[in-house]
């Protein structure tokens, strides 16, 4: 059995493909890249949920480690693929939180909001009043209705 799975390790590790698809420069990669595209969905979301200190870090974490992907041999691009993407996706999160917080874009953001808000309210109070008003004309309608038959019973 031991001999059996030495032939099949020789065999993967002579084709050259398999060989990298078999090793930590591909998979550590391939698992890592659960951050930068967490990072990058994160971008659609609302930017008052940013850390600024998470995202300062991972922008040293990511342009630290695509130093390193460089630096070791042979040297690993699907690795440094992973801290660029990252690192891209980071920079623009930090931009978004400077932005929201340091130059004017949270109260733009709650003046948004207050006027969505007041628009629907608005609109709201409009459909009940024109629900009140065909409510009341149906009553109305209704009285007159009923005082025309007491009327015939009260001439009868």
């Amino acid at each position: 059995m031991a001999a059996a799975i030495s032939a099949l390790n020789a065999k993967i590790r002579s084709q050259p493909v398999l060989n990298y698809v078999c090793s930590t420069h591909f998979w550590g990669p391939v698992s890592n890249f659960g951050i930068p595209i967490a990072a990058v969905m994160d971008t659609q979301k609302d930017p008052e949920i940013i850390s600024g200190r998470m995202t300062g870090a991972l922008i040293v974490y990511s342009g630290t480690f695509m130093r390193y992907a460089l630096a070791v041999q042979p040297k690993n691009y699907l690795l440094f693929g992973c801290h660029f993407v990252n690192f891209g996706a980071q920079l623009t999160q930090g931009y978004r939180y400077v932005q929201y917080w340091n130059y004017g874009g949270r109260e733009a953001s709650l003046e948004a909001k207050a006027k969505t808000e007041a628009n629907r309210i608005a609109q709201d109070g409009k459909s009940m009043a024109g629900d009140a008003k065909a409510g009341a004309e149906g009553i109305i309608g209704d009285v007159k209705q009923k005082a025309g038959e007491l009327k015939q019973k009260v001439v009868k």
